[in-house]
């Protein structure tokens, strides 16, 4: 018998879960036009083969992490690192968002839910990290420390979800496996 990890029990209860539908409609009213601006932007492309938003999500979860190692292992004089770091993911994050806002748009189903409970985690996740750039601006770096490791930790949980769609569910292909073939001597 083939049993399912925890990690593909919780991403399947996720897909079947009337709150994450519930979720899904809300984020659909919250957000209005944006996910199907998002799927006619150059952030929503088929140029790669697949999604840009999983090599984006690089740029913003690395700036994070280094942000937080710093914070851990840098001492006072990585403040200034660290603070410039949470910025610039804060940056990334805007692409990044909109990338993943214009494949949400073209989701259905358990895909749907399971992305909306992937965003709900990522909104949290940017504003957690808002809240960790205004206390380092303020002077409050231990604060804003700890607001950054929160943030990593929520990010950590949405990102396994988005890594279960792209990877699991296949929703960042643009192309079929067909398109992928080399061409070769038959």
């Amino acid at each position: 018998m083939n049993e399912l990890s925890l990690p593909q029990r919780v991403a399947r209860a996720v897909g079947s879960s009337p709150v994450s539908e519930k979720l899904a409609t809300a984020q659909e009213l919250l957000y209005g036009p944006i996910p199907a601006w998002a799927r006619r932007s150059p952030f929503h492309t088929g140029v790669l083969g697949h999604s840009a938003h999983p090599p984006l999500t690089d740029v913003t979860i690395g700036c994070w992490t280094a942000a937080s190692i710093l914070d851990l292992a840098g001492g006072t004089q990585a403040r200034s690192g660290a603070t410039l770091l949470v910025g610039a993911g804060l940056v990334a994050s805007g692409p990044t968002s909109l990338a993943g806002a214009g494949d949400w748009a073209e989701m259905t189903g358990a895909e749907r839910r399971i992305g909306a409970v992937h965003g709900l985690g990522t909104d949290v996740a940017i504003f957690l990290f808002l809240g960790s750039l205004v206390a380092r601006l303020r002077g409050r770096h231990g604060l804003g420390a700890g607001l950054g490791l929160a943030g990593n930790a929520v990010l950590a949980g949405a990102g396994f979800l988005g890594g279960h769609l792209a990877l699991n569910r296949g929703t960042a292909r643009r192309t079929t496996d067909a398109d992928l073939r080399l061409p070769g001597p038959n």
